[in-house]
């Protein structure tokens, strides 16, 4: 649920509110803290916004991703956190008022206190979603995540059948998570289905997309692949391959919205999908195009979110960026508090963190970069892609991202010009 690195491609293309438009664009509505309104938690701007969090609470899993970032096996692991450890990090987080809260693994459905910090986290009001393979869920935990409020559970699906299987590693994946998804739905628990797109797997959208639409599942999160730990060795999209998905995507977003489907569709980890949509619109003479516009710019691609709108708490308790750049260490919430080490009051967070964020100025910004970001038109859009796989393309954060796929023509065009 990385808010600020998402691109709703629902909301820019037909204009329809969504969930978390006042965290994602300052506008709208959409779901608070407990006793808070939406006014109160709407930032000033991207960069003022409070993170999400994403916690790993457990690196142990049933599964064998093929693209795991956390290199996870079916084994138990020396030194996460406990309970009380884990109080501490859960009565910080809502202190500081977060924006949400992410658990994810691993599997954190095998994490033997669940229940336990779930009932904690929802209790002092911080919003929990729940990142999952689905294959553990029984009909216990989906009637306690419906109880306790849980916002959504995300579930895994990188396929229809053999191909999920073999992207998971394990034989009856696929079955297992479908079981989990109709588990959610038979309580009336929100579910929301995740898949990383690789060359793998891109030829199997329509199936998926069509899975989605007989499914009635509410919300979509297409990633595009950051290749760390396992996922170093899993091809990336080609850029031909990558606008071809944005294209089916948006096709069937608007065909969504003109059948009445209110389906959340969002793609994350790639900023520039909100540029090539913006060209889209532009080159179309798209009515919303101006709105896109200003939504974007608004956004900036999260403003250098890792780092900003995105933290990640380890197994361990290292507090990074976000969970992709594990290489980056600000703390450890076992001896320090979250909050101090993301307002950068202690070392070494504060040198790391002033670096990540820059200056507000989105052009000062960009005179740090090389490659095509340093040129781009759309960097104040885009905020330079996703920084942590430009980090891990180049040796350090200030390269071109290579997960962008606009063309260098693209790259130059004036969007003043075509409005």
């Amino acid at each position: 649920m990385l808010l600020s690195n998402m691109i709703n491609i629902t909301k820019l293309w037909t204009g329809a509110a969504q969930p978390a438009d006042h965290i994602r664009y300052g506008q709208g509505t959409g779901s608070t803290h407990p006793g808070s309104s939406t006014a109160a938690c709407m930032p000033a701007s991207s960069r003022a916004r409070k993170p999400i969090v994403v916690w790993n609470i457990t690196r142990t899993c049933n599964l064998r991703c093929v693209h795991c970032y956390a290199d996870s096996h079916a084994e138990r692991y020396a030194g996460e956190l406990n309970w009380e450890q884990c109080c501490a990090v859960i009565d910080d987080l809502a202190a500081y008022k977060v924006n949400a809260l992410l658990l994810s693994g691993g599997e954190p459905l095998l994490h033997p206190q669940l229940p336990q910090i779930l009932q904690r986290a929802t209790d002092k009001g911080l919003k929990v979603t729940i990142s999952t393979n689905g294959t553990r869920i029984t009909p216990e935990y989906a009637r306690m995540f419906k109880e306790l409020g849980v916002a959504y559970v995300g579930i895994s699906l990188d396929g229809i059948g053999a191909v999920h299987d073999q992207f998971r590693g394990v034989r009856g994946a696929f079955d297992g998570a479908i079981r989990g998804f109709k588990l959610c739905e038979e309580v009336g628990q929100k579910t929301g289905l995740r898949l990383t797109l690789t060359r793998n797997n891109v030829q199997s959208m329509e199936q998926i997309l069509n899975f989605i639409e007989e499914e009635g599942i509410q919300r979509v999160c297409f990633y595009h692949l950051v290749p760390t730990g396992r996922g170093v060795d899993v091809a990336s999209l080609r850029p031909e391959e990558a606008r071809a998905a944005l294209d089916m995507l948006i096709a069937r977003a608007e065909a969504w919205h003109a059948a009445g489907q209110t389906r959340e569709l969002l793609t994350v980890t790639q900023p520039a999908d909100g540029v090539y949509l913006l060209l889209r619109q532009l080159r179309e003479g798209r009515p919303l195009a101006q709105e896109t516009l200003r939504l974007l710019s608004w956004n900036g691609g999260g403003a250098n979110s890792s780092g900003r709108g995105i933290a990640n708490i380890d197994t361990q308790g290292n507090i990074h960026p976000d969970q992709f750049w594990q290489g980056i260490t600000l703390g450890n919430a076992k001896t320090q508090k979250f909050s101090d080490i993301w307002e950068a009051a202690n070392e070494p967070s504060a040198q790391i963190l002033q670096e990540l964020r820059g200056s507000d100025n989105p052009l000062e910004r960009q005179q740090k970069l090389g490659g095509r970001c340093a040129t781009c038109k759309h960097f104040a859009l885009c905020g330079g892609g996703f920084r942590t796989r430009a980090a891990f393309a180049n040796g350090h954060w200030y390269g071109s991202d290579p997960g962008c796929y606009l063309t260098d023509e693209e790259t130059q065009t004036d969007i003043c010009s075509l409005l």
